[in-house]
């Protein structure tokens, strides 16, 4: 590997020479703050797929490169691969966000720190999402930072990285952290046709076949997403065992919606079988099971939920499963069974960890001044 001894930005002694790349288009709000946390690159460099508002005036203000292209019909990995083909050939590493992500501080050293000259690709830490009072919701570790050369984008959406050399070693520092700020208003209605092209493209490819069937549920297309996972679970190469189960909640889930409980329940005990150390399924078992409620179930489900301790670090991981949910379902299935003093220690714990939410501090009260009543 090349090495550079150009000083950067910041006038430190620099070992490897780094380009941030990305696509974008009409993100002008995202501008400022995005070039702010890329300011530690060697470069900057943009490729801009038709914006009609002043993106590109206010990048190029800021220093970045920017190249204008139109790719018709649209695909995200043509336009990555586009992007990347801007990146200069004596780069060594590359660094892919999008304008509505932020690196926090200090991204470059620990990319150092932890870059060696046989590194293709480093993993590090990601926010896709924050909870209402501001702490991390799903994180999970992301892996769009790579050798300049030997890699090349695909799928038309959710677009990976596929590395074409004999030598792919990774790299992991998890004290490097990636955060997504989204636009709520941003729509994800070109998700859906490139998603079924992809599947047509190559219908064995069992991570697509898995999103598609997540966007029908999206889209409270039930059966469509029941069929599609269940394609999803039926293919050889369906081997990952958090997706497969993620695939029979998002079934349980259209199940549950077409009012079919039995069905629900049984796609839903599948999801435990497939992966009993993760919280999620257990956590919508006891949430289905409340629809009846059905407190015998709920209370089993919250205690086993409460029994795994540790949040997974892969994308499914969701925020119910963590957040005062359980607290609440155990609340509510201990008072149905007359378990006050059980229900009062959920209560209170659900209480605090939404503050906010009037129904919870409501339930609190109520269950604190019955149990006094009875003592």
């Amino acid at each position: 590997m090349k090495l550079s001894s150009e000083l950067t930005k910041e006038g430190r002694l620099s070992l490897v020479k780094v380009a941030v790349y990305a696509i974008t288009k009409n993100e002008e709000q995202f501008v400022e703050r995005w070039i702010d946390s890329m300011q530690e690159a060697d470069l900057i460099i943009v490729t801009d797929t038709g914006s009609t508002d002043s993106t590109v005036t206010k990048l190029r203000a800021r220093g970045a490169l920017v190249y204008q292209v139109k790719v018709d019909p649209w695909r995200f990995d043509v336009a990555r691969n586009i992007s990347l083909n801007f990146v200069p050939g004596d780069v060594d590493v590359c660094v892919c966000t999008d304008l509505d992500e932020v690196l926090e501080e200090g991204w470059r050293e620990k990319l150092e720190r932890a870059w060696t000259k046989s590194t293709t690709q480093l993993k590090y830490r990601y926010t896709w999402s924050f909870n209402p009072d501001g702490s991390r919701g799903l994180t999970f570790w992301y892996d769009k930072i790579h050798r300049r050369h030997g890699f090349r984008w695909s799928h038309p959406v959710h677009e990976f990285l596929k590395y074409y050399g004999s030598d792919h070693e990774y790299a992991w520092e998890g004290d490097i952290q990636l955060n997504h700020y989204p636009d709520p208003q941003k729509s994800r209605a070109q998700y859906l046709p490139l998603l079924e092209m992809a599947v047509r493209e190559d219908p064995e490819d069992d991570r697509n076949m898995h999103y598609l069937g997540r966007e029908y549920m999206f889209y409270g297309y039930w059966d469509q997403c029941i069929d599609t996972l269940q394609k999803h679970l039926e293919l050889p190469r369906s081997q990952w065992r958090e997706e497969r189960c993620a695939s029979m909640r998002y079934i349980a889930r259209a199940y549950k919606e077409k009012g079919e409980y039995d069905k629900a329940g049984s796609w839903l005990y599948k999801a435990i079988a497939e992966v009993p150390y993760m919280r999620e399924p257990y956590v919508e078992m006891a949430r289905l099971a409340y629809q009846k409620e059905d407190w015998p179930r709920i209370y089993h489900m919250v205690h086993e939920a409460l029994k795994i301790k540790e949040k997974s670090d892969i994308y499914k991981n969701e925020a119910f499963a963590w957040d005062s949910t359980i607290y609440d379902l155990g609340a509510l299935a201990s008072y149905g069974l007359g378990l006050l003093e059980q229900a009062c220690e959920f209560a209170r714990t659900a209480a605090e960890m939404s503050p906010q939410n009037e129904r919870l501090q409501n339930n609190y009260s109520i269950i604190r001044s019955k149990l006094k009543k009875q003592v």
